[in-house]
């Protein structure tokens, strides 16, 4: 049956909306004691404070923002008339849905309230003489982050329940406006202009054109179709060898020239398009529908909507892709980005796709190879390897990304060159098993890591989150830490009821060097050699101001492989984000089999990033798509706007690390006789062993050049 006012109270803050006769009874009971404990007044106070109003604004003051753009207190007397008249059917009977049911509801409120003497009839006529003025009067978004928004709202259900959606909660996010609209700009330029170099797929759909419509008829249509990315819809009215004219979607015409156009040669494959079009009735035909994007430069110098030059020809991409960028110091979300549309496709692929990683990967194995005695100079064989499957007898012969060999190659100019074959033998110099159980300290779970030599290669099933993640530790210093969303929440009257408190990184905090001291030092249990000695704080006791993040690896071997990476960006494959102009980022490509997936991953002054480019049913990308083409430029527009006017710091050198001179062909420390010498960081550890090797050499060789005297 129906409810009274304070049943529906009772159901709105203490029952659910469970259709039984338990919880109406209960709902009865309850609304008892209420009648009892509380005066009508506070009772329709609590009512009006609670109540869905449609458009989800929850409560008569959010109703009043929204519709009216006012407060309470401003409200005229039709205005709140209006606002009494939507619980009933506030979904199908509010203003804006139905503005003439919303009319007549409205009236009839003033007629009762005209009855009941709370206002006289001049007012009554007076107000219902007022039009309905209703509008969308929403808060301006501060940022686009769909795929964040949503993730919200999961969490919030995941945390309060179904009714966190309609109990007026306020959250704030870790997310940085401009980071995010950086992401979001870069990733959408990135795949359009991917889409550009693979070619013209041709029109969305297509309409039969009598020449009889109306524009108005024709822009109705065309207004069902939604923007999407900034790429409107547009009809194609007339074409011929130089232009075509097309309306949009509010009435207005454009005419595209074959300048607009010229990009948009025939798709054949993803290796191949056909040629240049000559005219531009070869692609447009009357009755197309297709997409224009306001041409950048044009928008740039600020020339005005409806203008041809103002517009270029475009296309919805089929490729996809992902940015996500965190904060090393307690992995707080800085943006994320994840696809090229929300509202083409919920599918968050910074968190929910597993692709692998391909070289980018790399770091991981290289880390996993330093705490086992390798370092940055070490001499590996670049050269075939052929690999034979002994249950299978399948044969696997891995290549490098250009099918040549470099011979002895210093494991920094495999990292710079991004060389496969290095990487698979210095993973097989280890030990896929060790290197498992080293790589989960970086967060990856076991079941995504390759019991075999492939993990080399990337081979591993990863989300981008995931992977920034892990570059977060060689970014910090080689603390683990895990990624957040959500900074706070308020309830209803602003009263905080969550506040995020994550371990961060804070090496230089005494809570810091105490806990360090007390383990030892900053190894992580996998280094060979004795842990550096940390100088203790002026409070060495009582209890820790804030929680630390866990050390993930050795402090030098996450150095080690920082510097590195810094070394692709300056000379090696990433290095296209010199564009930045900084001398303080770092970073690997990745490229997959068949030019699957295209990454690019790193860090810069504050930011870790990862950008990935792939399709949704892993198809190719086509040849000549690696991580620095594909990839790279979506990542240069976000952590380009993450370290804007962040000044550059010098990389702290950790204890138990010297810079040495080693022979570049061997690989040894560098003695009287070396030709070529380069300089590089070492453990202590290891230039004790390699001169207490060389120690021995001389002796083996003084020892037998005595004996020959005889």
């Amino acid at each position: 049956g129906g409810s009274t006012i304070t049943q529906q109270v009772a159901r709105q803050f203490f029952l659910s909306t469970e259709y039984s006769y338990s919880r109406k009874l209960t709902e009865m009971f309850l609304a008892l004691k209420m009648e009892r404990e509380l005066g009508k007044d506070e009772i329709l106070e609590l009512y009006l404070n609670k109540s869905f109003f449609g458009n989800r604004a929850y409560g008569i003051a959010a109703a009043a923002e929204y519709y009216f753009g006012k407060s309470l207190p401003q409200l005229s007397l039709a205005e709140a008339a209006t606002l009494a008249a939507i619980p009933k059917f506030p979904s199908s009977g509010n203003p804006l849905v139905n503005p003439q049911r919303a009319l007549l509801r409205r009236n009839y409120v003033i007629d009762r309230m005209l009855e009941e003497g709370y206002i006289d009839a001049d007012a009554a006529r007076a107000a219902q003489a007022e039009p309905i003025a209703a509008g969308r009067y929403e808060p301006p978004i501060e940022v686009e982050a769909p795929y964040v928004a949503e993730m919200v709202r999961q969490a919030m259900v995941q945390r309060y329940g179904e009714n966190a959606l309609n109990d007026g909660f306020k959250v704030y996010t870790s997310i940085r406006a401009s980071d995010q609209a950086a992401a979001q700009r870069g990733l959408v330029q990135t795949l359009l202009d991917y889409d550009r170099r693979h070619g013209w797929r041709g029109p969305e759909r297509q309409w039969p054109l009598t020449g009889s419509e109306s524009d108005a008829e024709l822009a109705r249509r065309l207004a069902e179709i939604p923007s999407v990315a900034d790429l409107r819809p547009a009809l194609v009215l007339r074409s011929d060898d130089q232009h075509a004219e097309l309306l949009l979607d509010d009435r207005s015409r454009v005419r595209l020239g074959l300048d607009q156009v010229r990009w948009a040669s025939r798709y054949l494959d993803e290796n191949r398009r056909g040629p240049a079009p000559r005219t531009v009735a070869e692609l447009l035909a009357p009755g197309d529908v297709v997409r224009l994007r306001r041409d950048p430069a044009a928008a740039e110098a600020g020339e005005g909507d409806g203008e041809s030059i103002s517009y270029l020809l475009s296309q919805m991409p089929k490729v996809q892709g992902a940015v996500v960028a965190l904060d090393p110091e307690d992995g707080a979300l800085r943006a994320l980005v994840g696809g090229f549309s929300f509202g083409a496709s919920k599918f968050n692929r910074a968190i929910q796709s597993q692709r692998n990683p391909g070289s980018s990967f790399k770091p991981f194995v290289y880390a996993a190879a330093f705490e086992r005695g390798f370092h940055p100079g070490s001499i590996v064989l670049d050269a075939p390897v052929v690999l034979t499957n002994q249950s299978t007898g399948e044969v696997w012969q891995p290549q490098n990304d250009n099918e040549t060999f470099g011979g002895p190659t210093r494991l920094r100019e495999a990292m710079v060159s991004s060389r496969n074959l290095v990487s698979i033998r210095i993973l097989d110099a280890i030990g896929v098993s060790y290197a498992r159980r080293y790589l989960s300290q970086f967060g990856f779970p076991d079941e995504s890591l390759p019991q075999n030599l492939t993990l080399a290669l990337g081979t591993s099933a990863l989300s981008p989150l995931q992977v920034a993640t892990g570059y977060a530790v060689f970014a910090n210093g080689g603390y683990r830490v895990e990624p957040w969303f959500i900074e706070r929440i308020e309830d209803r009257d602003g009263v905080t009821v969550f506040a995020e408190h994550a371990p961060q990184v804070c090496a230089d905090c005494p809570e810091r060097r105490r806990t360090e001291a007390v383990a030892g030092g900053a190894g992580s249990g996998f280094d060979l050699g004795p842990n550096a000695q940390v100088e203790l704080g002026a409070e060495p006791h009582g209890p820790l101001l804030r929680p630390l993040a866990p050390r993930a690896i050795d402090a030098r071997t996450a150095f080690l492989v920082n510097n590195l990476l810094r070394d692709v960006v300056a000379r090696g494959t990433g290095r296209g984000a010199l564009v930045l102009g900084r001398n303080d980022l770092g970073g690997k490509t990745g490229t997959t089999n068949e030019f699957r997936d295209a990454w690019f991953s790193g860090f810069g002054p504050g930011v870790v990033a990862t950008a990935w480019v792939g399709m949704d049913d892993f198809s190719s990308l086509g040849r000549g798509e690696f991580g620095a083409r594909a990839a790279l430029p979506a990542w240069i527009e976000t952590v380009g706007a993450a370290s804007q006017g962040m000044p550059e710091t010098p990389v702290r050198v950790p204890d138990g690390l010297a810079r040495v001179r080693l022979d570049a062909v061997t690989g040894w420390l560098a003695g009287p006789d070396s030709d070529t010498v380069v300089t590089e960081f070492l453990r202590l550890e290891d230039i004790s062993r390699m001169e207490s090797q060389r120690a021995r050499q001389e002796t083996e060789v003084s020892e037998r050049e005595a004996f020959d005297i005889f």
